[in-house]
């Protein structure tokens, strides 16, 4: 067994545990689902993974339903404090 064999993440195991504010969220989703998009029939093992994601996050609704400018109002506030 080499020793990068040793440090690899089992499949079936989370490798982060990840906190995104609300704007954090919405950029993330967007981002994903643009690079989802993207994907032709060739990257199907990648579109596969990307689906798995969207699946773990909050649905379109909930994500269309965070206003960026008002996250990002909020955020400007809080740096001003």
């Amino acid at each position: 067994m080499t020793d990068d064999e040793v440090h690899l993440i089992p499949p079936d195991q989370p490798a982060y545990d990840l906190h995104l504010t609300a704007a954090e969220l919405k950029v993330t989703w967007n981002a994903l689902r643009a690079y989802f998009d993207d994907f032709g029939h060739e990257e199907s093992d990648v579109h596969e993974i990307a689906r798995g994601i969207l699946a773990k996050l909050p649905g379109e609704h909930e994500i269309r339903a965070i206003d960026l400018d008002a996250e990002l109002e909020k955020l400007r506030e809080r740096r001003e404090e």
